[in-house]
């Protein structure tokens, strides 16, 4: 919303500079976005009446003028002119010698030959305009002699609003001038009368609304034997274009002048382009086009709302007119429509059909239905005023308007919402200023909004009415006062934090992706090829929720390698979702990583290698803390067939490790081997507690078992096996070799288990160690068919 200062001042004129002025709205939620002049500085500028025009002698393109400055009755100005439209009796601006000009001074010169005393200026040169193809022509009654600056009101200034769309009621000068009248306790003044035009002629238009809900009240008149060769008043044109719309015919700048001086859209149809002698406000119907008035041909559907007559339509309701019916020079009758339409019907419209509009965007946040006949009225005396004409009977069709309610407002709710204590005298005042209607009754007021604040609902609207014009920046600032207490940490948990800055010691870094991923990962990574989809993706490639955290890795991996980094080691904590059945879904939290390239950053200490799945497999152990887990192998739709493991902690699957299997390597361009792991989080967080026991001060023994199994049979188990039977005196029993090869049978293994036995209480003697160590292979014997190996 953009408007003139001078404009609004002639509304309400409270004792504030414009920039002060542009605070206090700020301050009170209406955002002044710019304050800009209407034009660059210069002086010496006044209104010259040309007196007379003569062709250069020696130029065809210039003319001598003798110009009439109003200095002296006697005294004219020669002065050299190049514009096309320069005249006899025109009274133009003209810059004096010694002013000074936007990026030029005036100083006396001679063109081709004759002097030139100054210099007749069009509207770029005085920098009002960016374009100009001619002298900026003035009205015949401007007075000459006078400051062209006093007469053309450049010390103007140009407010720019950014409003929120709640406050549509802004989007007219009245409206801002309103809110200025509120918030500086200033009396508002109109500087017009909304004056009826009395009825001249009988005619009138038949109006038919078949779409009530649509359109619930719907005003016009005719108006004719106008006269649309006359010039639109100065004052005018200039609050139009300084609002950002440029003149294009009298009617046409008068509707467009009342809708920024009221916030009610209006529209004029040329009445002899309107047939069958009736106007319809009716749902479009499948087939039909409107070419409006902008130049595009629109397709209709059923959903858009139309002004037509008895056989086309002739505008798009609350949006545009159409060409065919718009209002031009030739015009002499007119049909004056202004209406409310309900937001609902405009709403999106504009969005639909690629483009915007003033009327739409008014339309779309709601207009003061109030005030629709007063600004049919107000569009009917200016064009009477200007144009001249005679009018007919004002038609007005109304239907269930919206219903607005009284809200009661308590004081204990206002001061527990705010903060501060505002008396009934403040508060009676501040509605007042806001021109709310209310009543009071035990500490509640009643109040009805008025018919312009769609956005007044509940109590707690207009209790934020009474903080905007309290002031914002007046209500006192109370720091918090609590007590603080130090939380209890579970001693038997570990944070999240802990966890993930475990691996991040590890050198990993932490990613944080979408929960949203693209099915396709779904299918590749876990063959999940019924996913949990999205209703209203945000993207076509973010359509799914996910149920691994590997696919986002996979991203970012990819990522990585797209910018030359050649060594990459992510995880990632963060939310799965699993579906359960039809209609319900589980949420389960893990973590999970990716390492590829070099086991190490490039440096002398160590040899270059890819990192391969026994690194990660550490990684994993240290992240596990302590705890004993087994790796047993099992098939996973990401990994190798022969490189993944599941990870099992008493008996129950935690999570999985892996290398990415070839198939996806390739697909997603993976030169190196990609090692994977994820985990459920909650089977982290578990802390084991340290047990304190005697430090043995004897020496312990060691004896080495050396045993052949069958290929099948894992090293986890027999360990697991000995750990569970062992003596007392058995402290460690770890596994330091294996062999497969020469000397060995195809399906065998030899396994090699070092024991160290040691008692607290005494030195072991041999036949304690070899009873002790006897008994574990016994076991091994008898439970996995193990053989001593010689």
């Amino acid at each position: 919303m953009k408007f003139s200062e001078i404009w609004l001042r002639s509304f309400v004129n409270p004792a504030y500079s414009g920039d002060q002025l542009a605070h206090a709205l700020t301050m009170a939620g209406i955002e002044v976005e710019s304050i800009e002049p209407v034009a660059s500085a210069f002086d010496n500028v006044v209104v010259a009446e040309v007196v007379s025009v003569e062709r250069h002698p020696t130029a065809d393109k210039l003319s001598v003028c003798n110009v009439k400055t109003g200095k002296s009755d006697n005294d004219l100005l020669q002065i050299v002119c190049g514009a096309p439209n320069v005249s006899v009796g025109a009274r133009v601006p003209c810059a004096l010698i010694g002013a000074n000009l936007p990026n030029l001074m005036i100083r006396k010169t001679k063109l081709r030959g004759i002097d030139s005393s100054g210099m007749l200026c069009s509207a770029k040169e005085l920098g009002i305009s960016e374009v100009a193809d001619g002298l900026l022509l003035l009205p015949n009654d401007a007075p000459v002699g006078m400051d062209f600056r006093s007469y053309y009101q450049l010390e103007d200034r140009i407010f720019t609003l950014s409003l929120t769309p709640n406050r549509a009621d802004c989007l007219g000068v009245q409206g801002v001038a309103r809110e200025v009248s509120a918030i500086t306790d200033t009396d508002i003044l109109l500087p017009f009368a909304i004056e009826n035009v009395s009825d001249e002629i009988n005619d009138t238009l038949n109006v038919h609304v078949t779409a009530p809900d649509a359109c619930p009240l719907y005003c016009g008149r005719l108006l004719r034997n106008i006269n649309l060769n006359v010039t639109t008043p100065l004052w005018l044109t200039q609050r139009l274009e300084r609002s950002g719309i440029r003149s294009i015919n009298p009617v046409v700048d008068i509707t467009n002048y009342v809708m920024l001086e009221i916030g009610q859209p209006m529209h004029a149809f040329d009445l002899a382009k309107i047939t069958g002698g009736s106007i319809q406000v009716r749902y479009a119907f499948s087939h039909e086009k409107i070419q409006l008035l902008n130049g595009d041909q629109v397709d209709l559907t059923p959903e858009m709302l139309l002004i037509t007559d008895e056989h086309k339509p002739l505008a798009l309701a609350g949006i545009m007119g159409g060409s065919e019916s718009g209002v031009t020079y030739s015009t002499t009758d007119i049909f004056l429509e202004s209406a409310f339409f309900s937001p609902a019907v405009i709403s999106g419209k504009s969005f639909h059909l690629g483009f915007s509009s003033d009327s739409a965007y008014r339309f779309e946040r709601g207009v003061d239905f109030a005030a629709t006949r007063s600004a049919l009225e107000r569009a009917s005396y200016l064009i009477h005023s200007i144009c001249g004409g005679q009018a007919g009977a004002v038609i007005e069709i109304k239907h269930e308007l919206p219903q607005r309610s009284s809200v009661d407002v308590r004081m204990e709710r206002i001061k527990r919402i705010l903060g501060i204590d505002l008396n009934k005298e403040q508060i009676s005042n501040y509605f007042r200023r806001l021109g709310f209607k209310f009543s009071e009754k035990d500490k509640c007021f009643s109040v009805m909004p008025p018919t312009y604040r769609f956005d007044l609902m509940i109590e707690e609207d207009f209790i934020e009415e009474l903080a905007r014009i309290y002031g914002y920046d007046h209500i006192p600032t109370h720091y918090p006062h609590a007590s603080m207490a130090m939380l209890p940490e579970p001693e038997t948990q570990h944070t999240t934090i802990e966890i993930k800055q475990t691996l991040i010691n590890l050198d990993y870094q932490e990613v944080i992706n979408y929960s949203f991923v693209d099915a396709d990962w779904e299918a590749d990574f876990v063959d999940n090829h019924k996913p949990i989809m999205l209703l209203n993706p945000i993207s076509n490639q973010m359509n799914v929720m996910r149920s691994t955290l590997i696919g986002g890795l996979i991203a970012n991996l990819q990522f990585n390698l797209n910018r030359k980094q050649v060594r990459v080691r992510l995880f990632e904590v963060g939310c799965c979702f699993l579906r359960e059945d039809e209609r319900d879904c589980k949420q389960i939290e893990k973590i999970s990583g990716l390492s590829y390239g070099d086991f190490s950053s490039e440096q002398w200490g160590i040899a270059a290698r890819n990192v391969d799945f026994y690194d990660i497999k550490a990684d994993v152990e240290v992240l596990c803390r302590g705890k004993s887990v087994e790796f047993k192998r099992f098939s996973h739709p990401a990994l190798h067939p022969g490189k993944s493991a599941e990870i099992c902690f008493e008996d129950r699957i935690i999570g999985w490790i892996g290398e990415l299997h070839p198939r996806w390597q390739t697909k997603y361009g993976l030169q190196k081997n990609t090692i994977l792991f994820e985990l459920n989080l909650h089977s982290l967080k578990p802390k084991l507690l340290p047990l304190i026991k005697e430090i043995s001060k004897f020496p312990p023994v060691r004896r080495d078992i050396a045993i052949i199994v069958d290929n099948e049979i894992s090293a986890y188990s027999l360990l697991s096996c000995m750990r569970t039977v062992k003596s007392a005196i058995i402290s460690d029993i770890s596994l330091f070799d294996i062999y497969r090869g020469n000397g060995m049978e195809s399906n065998k293994k030899s396994l090699a288990f070092r024991v160290l036995l040691q008692d607290t209480e005494k030195t072991l003697t041999d036949e304690q160690a070899e009873s002790a160590v006897t008994s574990l292979i016994t076991i091994l014997k008898n439970q996995f068919g193990a053989e001593l190996r010689n």
